[in-house]
């Protein structure tokens, strides 16, 4: 997609060229900052243009592939700047672990996107920082291990998804299909066993819904549209994509805080069935006791919750349809016995 088009999603080119108009002033006020940039004590990289940075070289679908190109020019800590913001890039994975892993503390915190901002508000576990994040990711990891996640416990879970999965397989007798949508469906239900306690039919309307819209999300928030939008937000405020991600997002927390709402109805919490059912066990327990500041409140519920989804279904369904492809391409490895 082109720069073009993404200006032509916005409602009026009075609007674009009154933008344009405001980029041309902020381009003479902002060039002196950005000729100093070699001045300055940081990691090499191309030398960017005034408001707009590095723009021009990336390739705004998949730039992944311009930062691989970067990362053999300039080494595996190089600096771009995505319009006016400064970004260090870290290339491969010697780098990245001694970076994430050995100075963890370091770079604990994670940026957020304007997107996101928008979205979660700081709640939940993926874009949020400080003491909410350390709560709600120690309160995550333990909960999720209780109810089987990494551990032998959730293998039962695993091949009843998959003798389901099967079942669905075999309906094509054969002939060429696409496997994401049935793939994310496997993947997506169980994480419902673990987070909800129960699994959903794949022919029932509100998960395939949920599970179809927050993939769907995925794709949008890494739209080049959409990261225009969170450079120059006075610009790309009014495109679809932005609209739409937050028109997806509420549909996902309307259908969250029904199933939560009949989880409360029925919660023992001697006998909690999932990761929901912890979490409300906890919040009353803490309210109970008098603690009315605690990170355990419905809004972090809602977006750990979503989160854990997005963040655990597409990642999950990419690298077993990956697995399927390679086993289909090699089937001599595939005959191999394990």
């Amino acid at each position: 997609m082109g720069i073009l088009d993404i200006f032509l999603q916005s409602p009026s080119y009075v609007s674009v060229l009154g933008a344009l108009v405001v980029l041309v002033l902020v381009y003479i006020v902002s060039s002196s900052s950005f000729s100093s940039q070699g001045d300055r004590k940081e990691p090499p990289g191309p030398r960017p243009l005034p408001l707009l940075g590095n723009l021009l070289l990336l390739d705004l679908k998949r730039p992944y592939n311009t930062l691989l190109k970067l990362s053999k020019k300039y080494g595996s800590v190089f600096t771009v700047y995505f319009g006016p913001e400064k970004v260090v890039v870290l290339a491969g994975y010697k780098t990245v672990k001694e970076a994430l892993v050995n100075h963890a503390d370091e770079f604990g915190e994670r940026s957020s996107l304007l997107i996101t901002e928008e979205s979660t508000q700081g709640h939940g576990v993926l874009w949020s920082n400080g003491d909410s994040w350390k709560e709600m990711r120690r309160f995550s990891l333990t909960n999720l291990r209780d109810f089987g996640m990494g551990k032998r416990a959730c293998e039962d879970k695993i091949i009843e998804e998959c003798e389901q999965l099967l079942e669905v397989f075999k309906k094509y007798k054969g002939e060429a299909f696409d496997t994401t949508q049935s793939m994310n469906y496997a993947v997506s239900n169980i994480i419902c066993s673990i987070v909800y306690g129960s699994r959903f039919e794949y022919s029932d309307p509100t998960f395939t819904s949920m599970v179809d819209q927050t993939n769907k999300r995925i794709q949008l928030v890494g739209s080049p549209s959409v990261q225009m939008y969170n450079l120059f937000p006075w610009i790309f405020k009014f495109i679809r994509d932005r609209k739409e991600i937050h028109e997806i997002t509420d549909f996902l927390e309307r259908q969250n805080v029904t199933l939560f709402s009949h989880l409360k109805e029925t919660l023992n919490p001697q006998m909690c069935r999932g990761f929901v059912d912890t979490f409300l066990a906890k919040k009353q327990n803490l309210e109970k006791s008098g603690v009315t500041n605690s990170h355990f409140h419905s809004e972090n519920l809602l977006m750990t919750v979503i989160q854990l989804f997005a963040a655990g279904t597409d990642t999950t369904s990419s690298t077993l349809r990956w697995g399927l492809l390679l086993m289909t391409k090699y089937p001599k490895i595939q005959g191999k016995d394990m």
